[in-house]
């Protein structure tokens, strides 16, 4: 079967994996997608690797528009997603109304796991929070960081540790079996992105893509990705 080639950020990964039987039937494609953190998509896109479309962050489409590797005009918002905290889905959910909760359910967690630090947007966030709630050096040697979200939540589904937690999209926390999302970052602390997808301008099969897209974001598809993970 011929398939439609996807680099995306693994916030994309259950919304895809949604459509990927409307898609055939409208299109007669498969879907083949590739997801991880969102730097090293659009490193792998910029390197030359084929793909029909991606979605990635509001920002690294902007770049890679600026960079010709992306059709300015088949740019589209799928939707926001935040950043949340998640739990085993045997443990108790935390609730963090303020930093300070936040701070002291970190501190108690014998393990935190979180996408790449340096290259994934929920990574470098978790990084900045630590930093701004003053327990970096404290936490440092219970993160457990994995190449993107979705390995990290897996990871943790199956840790054997006694008060485990992760920080990762929402997207990829509802994604993922063996874990429940356990609410959003404080204010002061939470991250909102907004992800959007385009057509390649090396798309192999650009008309395919573009229906992909429509797929993604049309109105009668505003359950699937509000079920997703995705709000407006």
């Amino acid at each position: 079967m011929t398939t439609v080639s996807i680099l995306s950020g693994g916030a994309a990964q259950g919304l895809v994996r949604g459509l990927s039987d409307p898609f055939k039937t409208q299109t007669g494609f498969g879907i083949d997608g590739e997801f991880g953190a969102v730097g090293i998509m659009a490193d792998k896109l910029r390197a030359g690797t084929a793909a029909d479309l991606v979605i990635l962050t509001q920002a690294l489409l902007a770049k890679l528009a600026e960079e010709t590797l992306v059709i300015p005009s088949s740019i589209t918002n799928v939707g926001r997603v935040e950043t949340a905290l998640a739990v085993r889905s045997r443990d108790p959910m935390v609730t963090v109304k303020t930093e300070t909760d936040l701070r002291e359910v970190l501190r108690s967690a014998d393990a935190i796991y979180v996408p790449d630090t340096k290259a994934s947007t929920a990574g470098q966030h978790v990084a900045k929070v630590l930093d701004q709630l003053g327990i970096a050096n404290e936490v440092a040697s219970r993160l457990k960081i994995f190449p993107n979200g979705a390995t990290a939540m897996r990871e943790l589904a199956a840790s054997t540790a006694a008060h485990p937690i992760g920080c990762t999209q929402a997207t990829e926390i509802i994604a993922t079996d063996g874990i429940a999302l356990s609410g959003a970052l404080p204010p002061g602390c939470e991250l909102v992105t907004m992800y959007t997808a385009g057509v390649t301008t090396r798309a192999a099969h650009p008309q395919e893509a573009a229906a992909l897209i429509a797929l993604l974001t049309g109105a009668d598809r505003k359950d699937l990705r509000q079920r997703a993970g995705f709000t407006g």
